[in-house]
């Protein structure tokens, strides 16, 4: 399931998808440059490539923006320190956006940086458990959220299992170090980082992607910024999104050149294996806009189909941690009107 350069960067429609984009994205706002803050998920890594690539290329500074990363923190979410106007901007997904909303948090999706949900379930190819419904009562490397248990109710009972069941045990260890201690059976993993970390590391997996089985597809991860934001700084931002836009368009062309952009621009010490971030790139350039009319757009079926599901399942709290009665806003959890047209 992981790419070559060359089949990845082949098609002729990516390559017009960012030149469209490069071009829209071109014009220098002149004047003083505006300060703008991005709060990161978590530490820097191809989910974010479209981003340091914008930074490094200057596509920020021609939009008249100056742009800080805060750092991922376990002390507070990107959700909370957008909706509390700590940061501008972050990085987000549609369950989080989905659960923040419904506490009460101001958070709203204004692009989706890749089209499709590239994760998976996986266990290890020395355990046997090689399909679906083998997973029925093993043990679950879990993380602690509330829609991990009915989404894989949902996949093990489409799978043929009549009474799903596993035992979910939330951990901090890494998903593939969990599987790899023995002591968990299976665990869900983001294919394009984990999945391709574990093949480099030589670790055989059973890969059940969610793409594959009955799932609602959604858009994982997303870029996220206030209400009060869109109304009050709407220009600025269209500027944000237009040099990010154009920094995906490059990401999208060049993965070569765009993954040593990410790796220059983290942290040092980031990236151990830079391999592994080159090949990263290789798997999601091709998916950051993959059957999108451009990079961002979102659309109402996967903002309502999948967050539907998670209402359903009682899979959305307030904030006193019930399950919610009322069936969120779908639609105003995400805007296409501030992305550059294509």
């Amino acid at each position: 399931m992981f790419r070559s350069k060359q089949l990845i960067m082949a098609t002729l429609s990516l390559s017009v998808l960012a030149l469209a984009l490069t071009a829209c994205g071109s014009s220098t706002v002149a004047g003083p440059k505006q300060s703008v803050t991005l709060a990161l998920d978590w530490t820097p890594n191809t989910n974010h490539t479209g981003i340091f690539v914008a930074q490094q290329k200057g596509y920020y500074a021609n939009e008249g923006l100056t742009l800080s990363l805060a750092p991922y923190s376990s002390n507070v979410t990107p959700e909370q320190l957008v909706s509390t106007g700590q940061a501008d901007f972050g990085i987000s997904f549609t369950e989080s956006v989905t659960a923040a909303r419904a506490t009460g948090l101001d958070v709203v999706s204004v692009a989706a940086v890749i089209q499709h949900n590239t994760s998976a379930l996986v266990s290890l190819r020395s355990s046997g458990l090689d399909t679906l419904p083998k997973l029925q009562g093993k043990k679950y490397a879990g993380f602690g959220a509330p829609y991990e248990q009915p989404v894989i109710d949902k996949i093990l009972s489409c799978a043929g299992v009549s009474k799903p069941a596993f035992e979910n045990v939330t951990t901090d260890l890494d998903p593939i170090v969990a599987l790899k201690s023995g002591q968990f059976d299976f665990a869900w993993i983001y294919s394009g980082w984990e999945g391709i970390e574990a093949q480099r590391q030589g670790v055989s997996l059973n890969i059940f992607p969610l793409g594959d089985t009955c799932m609602p597809d959604y858009y994982s991860p997303v870029i996220i910024t206030s209400s009060k934001m869109l109304h009050a700084h709407p220009d600025t931002v269209r500027h944000f999104l237009a040099a990010t836009a154009q920094g995906f368009a490059f990401a999208i062309h060049s993965p070569r050149e765009a993954a040593d952009l990410l790796i220059k621009g983290a942290p040092a010490g980031t990236f151990d294996d830079k391999q592994l971030v080159y090949d990263s790139q290789d798997y999601l350039s091709p998916r950051y806009a993959e059957g999108a009319p451009c990079w961002g757009t979102q659309t109402a079926q996967k903002w309502t189909e999948y967050p539907k599901f998670m209402f359903e399942s009682g899979a959305i709290q307030d904030a006193n941690g019930s399950p919610i009665t009322t069936a969120p806003d779908y639609a105003a959890a995400f805007s296409n009107a501030y992305l550059p047209s294509c």
